[in-house]
């Protein structure tokens, strides 16, 4: 049975909603798109939830428009500003010898739990990078393994409260529910990254127009993630300011002769800010020396990032850049040479069923992975923004995704006959809380056990005994 998805792009200067279908195999459809500039936003981060919201409403009733469907709840991107990283371990016994999903849930909780995170900040990804089964190190997929202990090390990705909130205030009054909510970066890796890039290990590097998202894969998960407040409007503002021109016509120019490529002396004419009656002629040479030196500030806090990260060694298949800042002509060859000559490529979201055209862009990767992160495209394990462990080989739960679990469910010993229930034990509501109303009304003159039949049978035995107890 196929199920629709929502998935909201909340970028530093567009919007971007897509609706997808997603059939039992989860193998994705988009069946609608819709795009707003963004406003109420800077640097990645909410400033005016109002305008925020009107851009996020846009682009949603676009989308709907096309898909001729309605959804009330979506998941949501969150940019890496204000975010806060670290790793944690846990190690858990395993009682009956045996791992089960139960044993890595737990352990992966228990690595939460075991993490020094501040109280006003919110965890979003709990990814693990390394398990450990008895003395056994980097075990790809625990999961039906005999032992006795496991371990696991994780890394936790958190956000302020007050920024998680507000992105939920915003998507609110656009008239959804937010879902989920999945960090920007892990989503353009998804959209990106192919199989040989995640066993060697890669930074992906999400060029927007104001900020830029690194993170690294690696050991099959997210080991590290940073944010940069610089994008390609940068370049649009240098232009602006070295060529005395007005802002859109900067941007034109971007467009237009953006390239790190040897210049020609050719002249251009443009207007003068602030009196656009007036033109002035500018040297394409000039174009050319102020687009160089922003972009090569950029990919040298990029590369200052990835040292910082301790995991340099660890990135056998290099860097791979994508979003709309790498259309600019050069930036691969001038990206390598920056990067100490390690592997680098300019990346488009990877296809998925029914992808329109303009999708098909570096700017897109983020949307695109967050649909294929609802089709099941996530880490092997991983614990989401509810508290929530997800798994690659788990069944669609749509439905669930709604009522997230916190903790880890109790489990109660069925008796043998529970297996095939007769059609007397499937009480229909209202007589449900008839006897819940009646067994009330029993405690309250000392009794603690509640009304039983004539002749009692296991199934409703075990049916009262679970409605007293909850």
């Amino acid at each position: 049975m196929k199920r629709t998805v929502l998935a909201i792009d909340i970028g530093s200067t567009k919007v971007c909603a897509l609706i997808a279908e997603i059939d039992d195999d989860n193998v994705a459809q988009i069946i609608g798109a819709g795009i707003s500039k963004a406003q109420g936003l800077r640097k990645g981060s909410i400033t005016n939830i109002e305008l925020a919201s009107k851009s996020i409403k846009s682009a949603l009733n676009d989308a709907k428009r096309v898909a001729g469907t309605e959804l009330r709840s979506a998941v949501v991107t969150i940019s890496g500003a204000y975010t806060k990283s670290l790793n944690s371990s846990g190690i858990v016994n395993i009682p009956n010898k045996e791992i089960t999903l139960n044993e890595i849930q737990r352990v992966m909780h228990t690595s939460l739990y075991n993490a020094n995170i501040p109280n006003e900040f919110e965890v979003l990804h709990a990814l693990p990078y390394n398990f450990k089964v008895d003395d056994q190190d980097f075990i790809e997929d625990p999961l039906g393994m005999n032992a006795s202990r496991l371990e696991v090390e994780t890394h936790i990705i958190t956000t302020q409260k007050s920024n998680l909130n507000n992105l939920r205030k915003a998507v609110k009054a656009a008239g959804v529910d937010v879902e989920s909510v999945v960090l920007s970066g892990y989503a353009s890796a998804i959209a990106v990254l192919n199989n040989d890039e995640k066993e060697l290990g890669a930074a992906v590097v999400d060029m927007g127009g104001n900020t830029s998202n690194i993170v690294i894969h690696s050991g099959h998960a997210i080991r590290y993630n940073d944010f940069l407040g610089v994008g390609s409007n940068h370049i649009t503002n240098d232009l602006s300011m070295a060529l005395h021109t007005p802002l859109h016509t900067a941007d034109n120019v971007k467009i237009s002769y953006g390239s790190l490529y040897a210049p020609s002396n050719d002249l251009i004419e443009l207007p003068v800010i602030g009196d656009e009656t007036s033109t002035h002629e500018v040297s394409l040479e000039v174009v050319h020396n102020v687009i160089y030196a922003r972009v090569e500030e950029t990919l040298m806090i990029i590369a200052q990032s990835i040292e910082k990260s301790g995991l340099k060694d660890h990135m056998g298949a290099g860097v791979v850049l994508t979003g709309g800042f790498t259309k600019i002509e050069g930036l691969r060859e001038l990206a390598v040479a920056i990067l100490d000559n390690m592997p680098v490529r300019l990346a488009k979201p990877t296809d998925v069923g029914g992808l329109f055209d303009t999708l098909r862009d570096p700017s897109y990767s983020g949307a695109v992975g967050l649909v294929k992160y609802m089709a099941g495209n996530y880490t092997p394990y991983e614990i989401d923004v509810n508290r929530r462990m997800r798994h690659t080989g788990e069944e669609p739960q749509a439905a669930q995704a709604h009522y997230p679990i916190h903790e880890e469910a109790p489990k109660f010993e069925h008796p043998a006959s529970a297996s095939t229930p007769s059609p007397a034990a499937a009480t229909p509501p209202p007589v449900r809380e008839e006897k819940k109303a009646e067994t009330q009304k029993m405690v309250n003159i000392g009794s603690n056990k509640p009304v039983q039949t004539e002749q009692p049978n296991p199934i409703s035995k075990f049916w009262n005994w679970a409605t007293q107890l909850f």
